[in-house]
C-alpha cells in the first residue's frame, strides 16, 4: 500500500485528494505542517508568489520529515493565492476576519479574476524517484503551477451577507470556495477547477501515472 501524506489543513484539498484516490491501493494521511505559513513575497507576480510560497513549504515538510523520522511513499505540499483582478502583483490570500472576506468578496463582484495554484510532490531520500528540487535530507520534489480564470456574478447585498455569515470564507484565498456556497455566484471560465480548489492538475495527473 502506497502512503501519501497531504501537509495542509485546507479540507477542501483533503476532500479531493481523497475522491480522486478512492478505489486505489493507497492510505492518504492529512495534516498540516507545524512550521507557520510563509508569507509570500512581494514585488513578484502572483504566479511567481505562490510557486515560492509551495517551494518554501515543501521545504519546510522535507525538514519536518527528516527530523520526525515518519515513512512516507510521497508527501504532497500545495499553496493557492487569488490574483487581485486590478493588479498581477497583487494577491489575495485567507482573509484573516469578517472584514478582509467582505472586501476580497466586493473586490471580486462581478468580474473575472485569474487563481493561482502551485503543487509540490516530495519523494523521500530511499527512492529511485528524484524530483527537480533538492530538499533538506536527502528528500526532493517535483513542482507544477498552474492557473485558472473564475468569474463572479455582480453579489446583491443579500447573498453577500449569506456568504459571509456562513464563515464559508474561513481559510479560503480570496474569501471563497468554488465548491461551496460561491459557487452559486461564481463559474469556472478557463483552465481546471482542481486548480481553483487547491492543487495544479498537472500534478495530480503525474500523481495518478505514479500510481498507475
Amino acid at each position: 500500500m502506497t502512503s501519501i501524506l497531504l501537509a495542509s489543513a485546507s479540507q477542501r484539498r483533503n476532500l479531493w485528494l481523497s475522491g480522486l484516490l478512492d478505489g486505489s491501493d493507497c492510505e492518504v494521511e492529512s495534516r498540516a505542517l507545524s512550521s507557520p505559513e510563509p508569507e509570500p513575497p512581494r514585488g513578484l507576480g502572483v504566479g511567481l508568489q505562490t510557486e515560492v510560497t509551495c517551494i518554501a513549504k515543501a521545504e519546510s515538510a522535507a525538514s519536518e520529515m527528516a527530523i520526525s523520522g515518519d515513512i512516507h511513499d510521497m508527501v504532497i505540499v500545495a499553496d493557492t493565492l487569488v490574483e487581485d483582478p486590478e493588479d498581477p502583483f497583487v494577491a489575495m490570500g485567507k482573509p484573516d476576519d469578517v472584514v478582509a472576506a467582505t472586501a476580497m468578496l466586493l473586490r471580486l463582484s462581478g468580474r473575472r479574476h485569474r487563481v493561482w495554484s502551485s503543487t509540490a510532490v516530495l519523494w523521500p531520500p530511499e527512492t529511485t524517484r528524484e524530483g527537480t528540487e533538492v530538499l533538506h535530507g536527502g528528500w526532493s520534489a517535483d513542482i507544477w503551477t498552474e492557473s485558472a480564470i473564475v468569474e463572479f456574478d455582480d453579489l446583491s447585498a443579500d447573498a453577500l451577507a449569506e456568504l459571509i455569515l456562513s464563515d464559508s470564507w474561513v481559510g479560503k484565498a480570496g474569501a471563497y470556495d468554488l465548491a461551496g456556497q460561491a459557487g452559486a455566484h461564481a463559474a469556472l471560465v478557463e483552465g481546471h477547477e482542481v486548480t481553483v480548489l487547491g492543487f495544479a492538475s498537472a500534478a495530480m495527473d503525474e500523481l495518478l501515472g505514479e500510481l498507475g
